[in-house]
């Protein structure tokens, strides 16, 4: 809420939320559309959206110009248009969960919302239809940052639920945030899932002339619709420019941007497939469909009560008794290089060491994981990974911390401890590499 004395210097100059205006100081000058202000801001802050898509805060002054640019403009409305089915293509079925692909600017909330509907969208990518005959199912519309395991198992029911009923493949609506959290979750709790299933989502909302919504719901169909693809995996650019989208292992993409539409990475491998004017171009081995009719099965218990702890010089070990305190049953270590934390130090109470034997005593189950990312941790290189090691920490290979996570969780929800911590660190769905190459980490 603006103060009232900015309101009635607004009231002035008949400027109103959702105005052009332009605002004129001693240093410089700015342009864009004027925003509410949040209770959270400073109230003589003018709020504007600048062309790019970035609010930014303008403190009020006295010798301040302020103009009137151009008037509200319309809230963008997209056309609604129902796919078309064709003879002879094949079925696929969009889950809708929402993200910044089902998002556009609220004038009347300062930034993007879920607005869009999935309907709107095929009105404006008249590609879709000739692809596959597509089957809408809303699951919901939420942020990924507010997803929790309760909707990977939504999802993962959805998903095996369309393939046991005869879809081809299914394409997966979902923000960016998380998305590696969810992709390596689906990978997980879908057994013998005979069709490719294709998360992709947008860096920039649809109603944006930059928007990277509408190539990657191409390029997700594509893969969804004609590919031999038997996995999870991430579709999204591969670059900053439209030239190609790329597909990615569920268990090894991670967002590595905030902004960038190619935020994903593959992260210890190359990506499987790119996407280029509809042509599937394979890089990498997967898992192929069989022609043989099997079931898909969602296999969806979770045990949520899994910590994700990242390691920093100086940081507090006793976090660990926080989470045993809080009936925590799994922990994994973002180690620093191949997976070290502060044993032998110089100040009293900074070893982890007590800790971490505390934890595996009282039956919780701790991984380790490196923070660097790429490479893979390594319980014989140095003599504090040994003791680490010998005090029953599981070095995770190269798996990516998050998906050391969800994994975790995955296997104590459907696992006994014993079987988990035997799991932990062995390969079921590509989440783990035998070697790696160079090449890799230059991807």
């Amino acid at each position: 809420m603006y103060s009232e004395n900015l309101s009635s210097v607004f009231e002035d100059k008949e400027v109103a939320v959702g105005d052009t205006i332009k605002i004129e100081t001693k240093e410089a000058t700015y342009e864009g559309q004027l925003m509410p202000n949040t209770e959270s801001n400073d109230p003589n802050a003018i709020i504007i959206k600048l062309k790019g898509g970035y609010n930014i805060g303008v403190l009020y002054g006295d010798k301040m110009k302020i103009t009137k640019v151009e008037g509200r403009k319309k809230q963008t409305e997209f056309p609604f248009a129902k796919p078309e089915m064709t003879k002879g293509l094949p079925n696929v079925t969009l889950i809708w969960t929402g993200g910044t692909i089902g998002s556009k600017v609220g004038y009347d909330v300062g930034g993007t919302t879920t607005k869009v509907k999935p309907e709107e969208l095929f009105y404006y990518i008249p590609e879709l239809p000739k692809i596959a005959n597509i089957t809408i199912r809303h699951l919901f519309s939420v942020w990924s940052q507010d997803l929790t395991y309760m909707e990977w198992q939504k999802m993962a029911s959805a998903v095996a639920d369309e393939v046991n009923s005869g879809a081809h493949g299914v394409v997966v609506s979902h923000g960016t945030d998380t998305m590696h959290f969810t992709s390596a979750a689906l990978s997980f709790m879908l057994k013998d899932i005979n069709a490719p299933v294709v998360l992709t989502g947008a860096q920039r909302s649809s109603d944006r002339g930059s928007s990277d919504a509408f190539l990657n719901l191409i390029a997700a169909f594509d893969i969804a619709a004609k590919s031999d693809i038997a996995e999870v995996g991430i579709c999204m650019h591969a670059s900053g420019s439209d030239d190609k989208i790329q597909f990615l292992r569920g268990t090894k993409a991670r967002k590595m941007h905030t902004s960038r539409r190619d935020a994903f990475r593959p992260v210890n491998e190359k990506p499987i497939a790119f996407v280029k004017n509809g042509e599937i171009i394979y890089a990498n081995e997967y898992r192929k469909m069989s022609k043989t009719a099997t079931t898909a099965k969602a296999i969806t218990k979770f045990e949520p009560h899994i910590a994700l702890v990242k390691v920093f010089p100086g940081s507090d070990p006793e976090i660990i008794e926080y989470y045993l305190e809080k009936g925590y049953r799994g922990i994994i270590l973002e180690g620093t290089g191949l997976g070290h934390v502060p044993i032998d130090v110089e100040h009293e109470g900074h070893s982890w060491l007590p800790h971490i034997k505390n934890a595996i005593a009282s039956e919780a189950v701790v991984g380790m994981t490196s923070q660097t990312l790429y490479g893979r941790v390594h319980e014989n290189v140095y003599e504090p990974l040994r003791v680490l090691s010998d005090a029953g920490v599981i070095f995770c290979e190269d798996m990516l911390p998050e998906t050391a996570y969800v994994k975790l969780g995955w296997l104590l929800g459907n696992h006994t401890v014993k079987e988990a911590k035997a799991l932990l660190n062995k390969n079921i769905v590509g989440e783990i590499k035998e070697r790696l190459t160079y090449d890799e980490f230059l991807i």
